[in-house]
């Protein structure tokens, strides 16, 4: 194991590829409406339910995020690899290029085929650094009928897909 007593960005970065998370992605009304793919959600509070995300300034969604009252996240199931891949492509009309969406609570557009939905109303907004992290309170949720359908996983710079253990 290297140790190094300085994380300068490069280590900061390779430090956080060894950890895996879900992917999702977030969306917010607006015109136009906006999207984009995350791996910075997660629970904060059971009493009150509470959960976050992360966004950085100069993202393209950022504007409709700050204003925003209410965004739905979109946990992606493992066959959605070309979902996370389309939100996470700048220059182009995400919502277009995805297609199966509709307009939810508020405006707010909802992806169809996600492993989870969940719409939340945004409690807090807090600076750090060159992102915001957003707080948010679930107001409704829905979830894949299917119990083996798996989540979407990116480790290490790349897509990954989970093993059920037997």
């Amino acid at each position: 194991m290297t140790v190094t007593s300085i994380v300068d960005a490069d280590l900061f970065r390779a430090l956080l590829r060894r950890h895996a998370a879900a992917v999702v992605v977030i969306t917010a009304p607006g015109e136009p409406p906006a999207g984009f793919t995350a791996t910075s959600f997660t629970s904060v509070s059971l009493d009150p339910p509470l959960v976050s995300f992360c966004l950085a300034h100069s993202a393209s969604a950022w504007p409709a995020v700050a204003s925003a009252d209410l965004v739905a996240v979109h946990v992606l199931t493992q066959e959605q690899e070309h979902v996370a891949r389309t939100f996470a492509t700048r220059g182009i009309d995400r919502f277009a290029a995805h297609g199966a969406w509709r307009p939810g609570p508020g405006g707010v557009p909802l992806l169809d085929g996600v492993l989870a939905r969940i719409v939340c109303r945004i409690e807090r907004r807090v600076e750090a650094g060159d992102h915001t992290i957003v707080l948010a309170s679930p107001e409704e949720g829905v979830h894949h009928e299917d119990l083996t359908a798996a989540p979407l996983v990116y480790h290490d710079g790349h897509y990954a897909h989970l093993r059920r253990a037997a």
